[in-house]
């Protein structure tokens, strides 16, 4: 009996500390989805609330024009000096200084004039860029084991709280009264949780322990394969945003009304999310990633293809195709941040330069294909353009699905 109780004790620190380290876990897991939820909502919420913005502030259509852009250009400035203020203040105290600026950004953003409104929209976009590139890098430290799934519950909950942003803001403004100024605070409770939930981790993974200057970015930025995880980035996004600014009036060109205009436009968007979700489960058991390369490109083609040339009839199976696509797309992009590095620094580094130039070509996208439709009369050169880029993308992720590591000699 006293043998027994003598074994009770010693085994009970260790049961003890086991219980806290699941319990840490899962809040670090909880902390993740808040961040992720809090990093799309801000930005998406603005588009259906934006002749509404415009006209309250009296803003020009090209200022009206630049609340969109303004983002995109911070996540493209900042990205790559992401990883540099990680290593000098420690990635958690970073992830909990960007929460703070994000949710006192969202706050300023609604406050009064044109000045904060701005002054809060950049705030927001610096503060989603750090966020952007080291949380890959962080889900490859802390669950090296489970990095597809991870990055599947990351993407999803970012990309169901972006489209939920989008659908709500209109009736929230005009049928709850809360008005674009309301509506867009709203979002702050989100930022808010998703601090309350990181400041706890500051000791767990140790706030204090900024690194010193590492070799790996300069070896990221040299490295073959880096570029070509850049490019497939790049031209993902560059995709996304092209379709998400111009799929609607290209349909309303064709004969289809604004309302139906709009339901493609969702449908589009719908078909993304589970794929979000499951492709980073699937594709982080695979030992390289062409596969899913290759439906992804096949699926971008066949969906451009109908939109320009097939049957308007067959529209809603575009858009899926389309939607689809765009699914297996992000969650390759965001795989390979880590399935094509071996330690979390790089992780943050590659993510820093692929997102960085990424945002820049889908800052640019939408006003680009905008300019070649007013040059050229029609959608059509737009149209094969996209098409041109699926082929790159394709190309790109050929070179980026191999396994292979950014620090590899070749």
């Amino acid at each position: 009996m006293k043998l027994g109780r003598e074994n009770k004790k010693r085994t009970s620190p260790a049961l003890s500390s086991s219980a806290a380290d699941i319990r840490s876990r899962w809040m670090l897991v909880f902390g993740i989805i808040c961040v992720a939820a809090a990093l799309r909502a801000p930005f998406t919420s603005v588009g259906p609330l934006l002749e509404m913005i415009r006209d309250d502030l009296g803003l020009s259509n090209t200022l009206a024009g630049a609340i969109t852009t303004l983002p995109l250009l911070a996540f493209a400035l900042l990205s790559p000096f992401a990883p540099r203020l990680a290593r000098k203040l420690g990635l958690p105290n970073i992830l909990v200084l960007a929460m703070l600026t994000l949710s006192m950004g969202i706050l300023v953003r609604s406050a009064s004039g044109t000045v904060t409104f701005f002054a809060g929209t950049a705030m927001i976009g610096l503060s989603i860029a750090v966020c952007n590139v080291l949380l890959p890098g962080l889900i490859k430290g802390k669950f090296p084991h489970r990095i597809g799934l991870m990055t599947g519950i990351y993407t999803v909950s970012m990309n169901i709280c972006a489209a939920a942003a989008s659908g709500l803001s209109v009736p929230l403004a005009t049928r709850a009264g809360l008005g674009w100024r309301g509506t867009l605070a709203l979002w702050f409770m989100i930022a808010a949780l998703a601090t309350i939930f990181w400041i706890p981790q500051l000791k767990s993974l140790g706030a204090g322990q900024a690194g010193t200057a590492s070799p790996s970015a300069a070896r990221v930025w040299r490295s073959p394969l880096a570029w070509q995880v850049t490019l497939f980035m790049g031209l993902q996004s560059l995709l996304y945003y092209v379709l998400i600014a111009w799929f609607s009036v290209i349909l309303g060109e064709r004969g289809m009304s604004a309302g139906h205009a709009g339901w493609i436009l969702s449908l589009m968007q719908l078909a993304q999310l589970p794929f979000t979700f499951f492709v980073p489960l699937w594709v982080g058991r695979m030992k390289n990633q062409r596969l899913p390369v290759v439906i992804t490109s096949v699926l971008f083609i066949t969906g451009i293809l109908g939109v320009w040339l097939g049957s308007t009839a067959l529209m809603a199976l575009w858009a899926i195709c389309i939607g689809i696509a765009g699914g297996f797309a992000f969650g390759l992009a965001m795989m390979f941040f880590s399935l094509r590095t071996r330690t979390t620094q790089e992780a943050s580094e590659l993510s820093g330069m692929a997102q960085s130039a990424g945002y820049l070509l889908a800052a640019a996208g939408p006003a680009l294909f905008g300019l070649l439709h007013d040059a050229a009369g029609s959608w059509n050169l737009p149209l094969a353009l996209l098409v041109l880029a699926s082929v790159l993308l394709f190309a790109a992720g050929m070179g980026a699905g191999r396994d292979r590591y950014v620090g590899d000699r070749l």
